[in-house]
């Protein structure tokens, strides 16, 4: 087998950095800058590390310093520069998602905490980094497969436990919906870290499947979530969780079906058979969510997707023969003053779902709703930044942790916190764009 020359490499490599700091938008090169950058800018230390020594290896054996050798090293220089800068953008994670939360939950926010957070654990585990699709945690136990309902394994869930075999009760309760664009992903696929950490520390974390398009149109996803509140209200006690206390979370197609259920208790559309059956939330914490599937807030991402993945593939109608399907699937329509806490993270560089998708449902939440709202967003992130050990999903990770327990140690003081923010305070960066259904 030939071997790729050194020159080869670091070329490869360099395209590979220069779409991760740059990724262009739109449907199709958004699609393959994220195929191709995802991964690759959560892996930026072990990358960076990899490039250095090849290139250090290039030199230490002497070999001709001719013009495609000083073309690989000067590309392994110019790819050294862009790794570094976004593994600086990683570590400001830490820094933008604690400021995310004293500015909507105010600065005395850790007094709610169970401790507060030290040096120690706020530092890179630079160990568990280096196995980044490592997910095995002993101080977790699994209960796998338990159906929810009748759709086979689409409608099976899992159950992350404490290990300890001492017996735990009343327990708050973590609902994750996985992501895969509505039409793919298992349950077992996401937010592993984020349940391996809170079910450590003794909570109750439920992972789900749900039916998938093409094979089950809109709104099979969004009735089986509400399917699965309904289980765990009448289901979860006999696992030690509390079935009054549930927060639910999901990233991409699963964070835009977190914050749909969140904001949409009750709804008898979404609950054919088991209308009177109580869906609520006390809290929500969306990743990179799709807020919009109505084009409603005149975002090109957002036409784009309806027009050109939402309505056939997953509503499986079109805006002009059902506009009033897509509104009623919007989260960002759908927000009342009784919406439960938010807690929202994107990335500013997420080539899927448009940044500004948060901003404005951000905004729109602070203008209505009379509960607490965080909105963190991350420097450099693209989407799905969270489903391997990284720099950035490490820091994630512990600020929802933070979060999460400040809201069940507010929620059981019977406390609780309205907007961080005045009215229209995103109005600025969400843009011009206007939200308004039709």
């Amino acid at each position: 087998m030939r071997r790729v020359s050194f020159l080869s490499r670091q070329t490869v490599i360099a395209a590979l950095t220069a779409n991760a700091l740059r990724p262009p938008r739109g449907r199709r090169s958004g699609l393959s800058s994220f195929a191709a950058g995802w991964l690759f800018g959560e892996t930026a230390p072990q990358v960076l590390a990899l490039t250095a020594l090849d290139a250090a290896t290039h030199l230490t054996k002497g070999r001709r310093q001719g013009v495609r050798a000083k073309a690989g090293l000067a590309l392994a220089a110019a790819s050294t520069l862009g790794l570094a800068h976004m593994v600086r953008q990683s570590h400001r994670a830490a820094g933008v998602l604690d400021e995310a939360l004293v500015e909507g939950l105010g600065v005395d926010y850790v007094e709610q905490l169970d401790e507060a957070p030290d040096p120690a654990d706020l530092a890179t585990p630079w160990r568990r980094l280096a196995r980044p699709f490592d997910f095995r945690d002993d101080a977790v136990r699994v209960i796998r497969n338990l159906p929810y309902s009748e759709a086979g394994r689409r409608g099976h869930l899992d159950i992350y436990l404490p290990a300890a075999e001492d017996a735990i009760t009343d327990a708050p309760v973590l609902l994750q919906v996985h992501g895969g664009a509505w039409s793919v992903g298992q349950k077992e696929h996401q937010a592993r870290p984020l349940m391996n950490r809170m079910a450590a520390k003794g909570w109750v974390c439920v992972a789900i499947n749900y039916r998938l398009s093409p094979r089950d149109p809109w709104p099979a996803h969004i009735v089986d979530v509400k399917r699965a509140i309904a289980w765990v209200r009448d289901n979860i006690a006999d696992h030690g969780g509390d079935p009054d206390y549930l927060v639910i979370t999901g990233g991409s197609a699963g964070g835009h079906l977190a914050a749909l259920a969140a904001l949409t208790p009750g709804d008898p559309e979404f609950q054919p058979g088991f209308e009177d059956a109580d869906t609520s939330v006390r809290a929500a914490v969306p990743f990179y969510g799709v807020y919009d599937f109505a084009g409603s807030t005149g975002l090109a991402n957002a036409i784009e997707m309806r027009d050109a993945f939402l309505g056939p593939r997953v509503l499986q109608t079109t805006w002009e023969d059902a506009p009033h399907v897509h509104e009623a699937a919007s989260p960002i329509l759908r927000i009342t003053p009784d919406a439960p806490d938010f807690f929202v993270i994107h990335g500013d560089l997420d080539s899927l779902v448009a940044v500004e998708q948060a901003r404005l449902f951000v905004a729109e939440l602070r203008r209505t709703s009379a509960r607490s709202v965080v909105y963190a967003e991350l420097p450099g992130a693209q989407h799905a930044f969270d489903v391997v050990h990284s720099v950035r999903s490490t820091h994630a990770v512990r600020a929802v942790d933070r979060y999460l327990t400040w809201h069940w140690n507010t929620w059981r003081q019977g406390l609780s916190a309205d907007s961080g923010a005045e009215p229209g305070q995103l109005d600025d960066a969400a843009g011009s764009s206007s939200v308004s259904p039709g």
